[in-house]
């Protein structure tokens, strides 16, 4: 039976995928995923406050060579401190530089920003480091009510398009499902050049004490209730986008990752699901990928791939409102 799929123009042995996460950051980890079969992983992001924080710190240093030579410090004695600056974003290329050297898969850089800032040099760096692609994350919350939604895709799509221009290696938008027309912006970004999409990015939501009134992090790990969402606009999307797709979010077993293929997807990416079952979970989501298959007569990924998108299931109007009216129709009827 042929797992083999290929995204963002790699060669994956399995669509399951092991997506960013705090297990793909170490490389133990990273082997144990690769032998418990992944098809490939996507490294912890990247963030652009990282970015921001280790630019103010060169930043620092170099303005404190500025002021010690104008005070008469001997020339080039600022050279060493700025030479020694720890760069966090080097750990980063080295973690690149060593995944790629432990295991064989393909190793996904992601990148978490929405403003352009010093992404290019560090995408440079990426590609040096060795990564088979990079991921970048759209990670905005519309909180500004003076900035319109057209202003922020039109940011997006123009770090998007610079990045692809800039970089040799394929590169993927991992977004969020909150654009008002997700279908017309996601084919302005296949316009792009990038060669993949991502859906959808899980955003972990703060919380309130009551007791103090002080907002903390709260990390909620998902359930595979949470798939549907993707489940529709992969169904929608996978029709008549020129890029890519892999499905994310709610991903826990072979069953989640067979809707998700029916409906267009080329690989599904999985996070919370090894975080609470361990990289031996990939071989059990394999396997009921696998049995699915064998009981339907399916040989490859091929032959199953788009069989339920929306322009292929009897009723298209299933992925949209229709279906609405259905399961309340559906719930009523149980409740009485």
């Amino acid at each position: 039976m042929d797992l083999r799929t290929s995204y963002l123009g790699l060669s994956l042995r399995s669509p399951i995928v092991a997506s960013a996460s705090p297990m793909t950051g170490h490389l133990d980890r990273i082997s144990e995923l690769a032998d418990a079969g992944a098809g490939a992983i996507v490294l912890p992001s990247l963030f652009e406050e990282q970015i921001e924080h280790e630019t103010a710190g060169i930043e620092r240093v170099i303005e404190a060579e500025i002021d010690a030579d104008i005070s008469g410090r001997t020339e080039g004695s600022g050279a060493a401190e700025l030479e020694d600056y720890n760069l966090g974003a080097d750990s980063y290329m080295a973690l690149v530089r060593a995944a790629k050297a432990r295991v064989s898969v393909p190793i996904i850089a992601s990148l978490n920003g929405v403003n352009v800032g010093d992404w290019l040099r560090y995408t440079r760096l990426l590609e040096e480091a060795g990564a088979d692609a990079v991921e970048l994350n759209l990670y905005s919350v519309a909180a500004d009510a003076s900035v319109t939604g057209s202003a922020l895709e039109a940011e997006q799509l123009e770090m998007v398009t610079l990045l692809v221009e800039d970089l040799k290696i394929p590169l993927a938008v991992k977004i969020s499902p909150y654009y008002s027309s997700l279908s017309s912006f996601t084919s302005t970004l296949a316009s792009t050049g990038a060669r993949g999409l991502v859906v959808f990015n899980r955003f972990y939501q703060p919380d309130l004490d009551p007791e103090t009134l002080e907002m903390r992090s709260t990390i909620n790990l998902s359930t595979s209730a949470e798939s549907l969402m993707t489940l529709r606009w992969v169904g929608i999307l996978s029709p008549h986008l020129p890029m890519s797709i892999a499905a994310t979010t709610g991903i826990h077993t072979g069953m989640d990752a067979a809707k998700m293929i029916l409906a267009g997807a080329d690989v599904t990416m999985v996070a919370s699901a090894l975080l609470r079952n361990g990289p031996q979970h990939l071989v059990q989501m394999e396997s009921e990928l696998r049995s699915f298959m064998e009981r339907h007569g399916y040989q490859s990924l091929d032959e199953m791939r788009g069989l339920a998108h929306r322009m292929a299931v009897a009723d298209p109007d299933a992925y949209q409102r229709a279906n609405y009216i259905g399961v309340l129709a559906t719930a009523w009827q149980h409740d009485v």
